[in-house]
């Protein structure tokens, strides 16, 4: 080991909390680290998942990046997945980033990836919608109320400022619940419908984040609006397989991780080779990148796809990090 002392920077969920980042901040964060994914300037290996058929209903998501420009940071992000920890009071998405330097592998920080998750999932759909949606998009359909479905939603709204915003999840305590702290936090009315049909069909912006144990096409392509945006991005897929048919964009966060792996919304369409490197129009970044066009009419239907990217933990938890040294929050941890 090294003679000289060596430290690293730990932020736990209470030092996240105190950060009190602001929706600006975040959706900046997570954009230019879109945008360095978009211009070439980073690595990004598929996400790997560990099954530890312990039993729950879970499972752990391994996600693996690099920046070389503009942070300089390698990141490993380990986090569950565990449907069911609502019954224990529990997030179901609990987890840790390390940060590393990438040019010689010194660990340089840990950073709560809990709230991290919940934060940047939404800033890549608010991020997605800013390209993507219609200007003019005034009511949102959301489906799903679990830790990243409040920030889907408020990032989104502070992007749009919606007139109608309806929120649905299986159980009615959860949607109930949802509704009433959404409507507290943005100030304006949040109604839960206590259906999917209810709370999608017409919308200008659906958002699929459902927490299904098996794949069920509940979301119908009927319901969908001409002109909309839809973001599918449940770990188990929920919607129909025509659903890509009528989208005039393909649009994913990695294609790399997108065409992989046993889970995703749109592992379905992917198997049936509706989504494909032929079918795809682009990559978020490379939309960000200003590399590939986004929206270009109101008339176009487009369709989002995002899994989640270790690129986008590794520039917010970046940004945490640098904001906690300014506000004097977080802790030094002894490494060697």
């Amino acid at each position: 080991m090294p003679k000289a002392e060596f430290y690293i920077d730990y932020l736990n969920a209470i030092d996240v909390e105190a950060l009190r980042l602001t929706d600006a901040e975040i959706i900046a964060a997570v954009e230019a680290g879109l945008a360095a994914q978009g211009r070439g300037e980073t690595v990004i290996e598929p996400r790997v998942h560990l099954m530890p058929n312990a039993g729950a209903n879970g499972h752990f998501n391994v996600l693996r990046g690099a920046f070389r420009a503009p942070i300089a940071r390698a990141g490993v992000k380990v986090i569950g997945d565990f449907v069911d920890n609502y019954q224990q009071g529990l997030p179901s998405e609990m987890g840790l980033l390390l940060l590393m330097d990438p040019l010689n592998g010194v660990p340089k920080a840990i950073v709560d990836g809990s709230h991290l998750t919940d934060m940047r999932t939404g800033a890549v759909t608010a991020i997605g919608a800013k390209h993507l949606a219609r200007k003019g998009s005034r009511v949102l359909g959301h489906i799903g109320a679990r830790g990243t479905a409040y920030w889907n939603v408020r990032l989104l709204d502070s992007l749009f400022d919606f007139d109608e915003i309806r929120v649905h999840s299986r159980r009615p305590e959860s949607r109930d619940a949802f509704a009433e702290r959404l409507s507290a936090d943005l100030g304006k009315r949040v109604v839960a419908p206590p259906d999917w049909r209810t709370c999608v069909e017409g919308a200008d912006i659906v958002v699929e984040a459902s927490r299904l144990n098996a794949p069920e096409p509940l979301l119908k392509t009927e319901w969908i609006k001409p002109g909309a945006f839809v973001v599918p991005y449940g770990t188990m897929s929920a919607v129909e397989l025509s659903l890509t048919d009528i989208m005039a964009k393909l649009v994913v966060d990695d294609w790399g991780q997108c065409k992989g792996g046993p889970f995703g919304a749109l592992r379905p369409h992917v198997e049936a080779g509706k989504l494909s490197a032929e079918t795809l129009h682009a990559e978020l970044g490379e939309i960000v990148a200003g590399r590939k066009p986004g929206r270009e009419s109101d008339d176009e239907t487009i369709l989002f796809w995002h899994r989640g990217l270790s690129l986008s933990d590794i520039a917010l938890g970046h940004f945490m990090l640098e904001k906690a040294a300014r506000m004097g929050l977080g802790q030094r941890l002894r490494y060697a």
